[in-house]
């Protein structure tokens, strides 16, 4: 059966290159190539076979797994390299964890990636999508005098028929750092009175991030791309104001939450 070192021949054949010639290709001292190519290192480092293949101009995967129809090399950096060389160290459990760990952080990778590119289609249909950040502790700069920092989204999202949501307005304000802020990803100015008596004309929403909320909590809500401040009731969005009737979710094609309402700053 072919080995990983019979292809390593093989390929040094064909490019007419002697041990001393890949020993000084590689960087690989003499010795140890030696000692590879005898067959007497059972566990040879993964960044001797990388600099071999290098020095060979060939694919680690032909080397390693003898098939021909990939001619690609793998490019691994350092930290790569090291991964995987203390990877081969672990015992059974340990690569079991590693393999389990590494099965949720693809999950989690791939799961944003889609995320990602679902809010640039989004966007490119001309729907807002509030800037992502951190959890509301994090988001957002804090100052040395007891202040931070957030965006405000100047024109006001509706409490009353809705309004388009755009951000090129936005500014960054400075709010107290207090138990209320610190969990807010972003502020909004709201406009109307559908929302009274709790909330009122230009009030300014503290909102915390959230893809969706409770029934019975306060949100921001963009149903074909019109922004509503509203309390959510599972099938419909509903006003605090009677004077309001309820907005039902089935007659939009596109409905999204886009934060939770934490609160509200204070007026000055």
């Amino acid at each position: 059966m072919e080995t990983y070192i019979d292809r390593i021949k093989l390929m040094k054949n064909e490019r007419k290159m002697t041990n001393e010639r890949l020993s000084e290709r590689s960087g690989i001292p003499l010795g140890t190539l030696s000692k590879l190519m005898a067959g007497m290192n059972e566990s040879p480092k993964l960044s001797n076979i990388v600099a071999i293949c290098n020095a060979l101009d060939c694919s680690v995967d032909y080397i390693i797994t003898g098939n021909p129809e990939n001619t690609n090399n793998y490019t691994l950096s350092p930290d790569e390299i090291k991964l995987i060389e203390q990877y081969r160290n672990l015992d059974r459990w340990g690569k079991e964890l590693t393999g389990a760990v590494l099965a949720h952080e693809e999950k989690r990778a791939l799961a944003k990636q889609t995320k990602e590119e679902a809010a640039a289609q989004m966007q490119e249909k001309g729907v807002l999508i509030f800037p992502k950040q951190s959890a509301g502790r994090y988001a957002g700069a804090q100052t040395k005098t007891g202040k931070r920092t957030l965006m405000l989204y100047e024109l006001p999202v509706s409490a009353g028929t809705g309004v388009y949501l755009d951000d090129s307005r936005a500014e960054r304000v400075c709010v107290p750092n207090n138990t209320r802020t610190m969990e807010a990803d972003y502020a909004l100015r709201i406009s109307g009175n559908s929302m009274e008596p709790k909330y009122h004309n230009h009030d300014v929403l503290l909102v915390q991030n959230a893809e969706a909320v409770e029934v019975g909590e306060a949100g921001i809500f963009l149903l074909d791309g019109n922004g509503f401040f509203k309390i959510f009731g599972g099938d419909r969005l509903i006003s605090l104001n009677p004077d309001y009737g309820p907005i039902l979710l089935k007659d939009f094609m596109d409905v999204q939450c886009r934060g939770r309402v934490i609160g509200r700053l204070r007026r000055k």
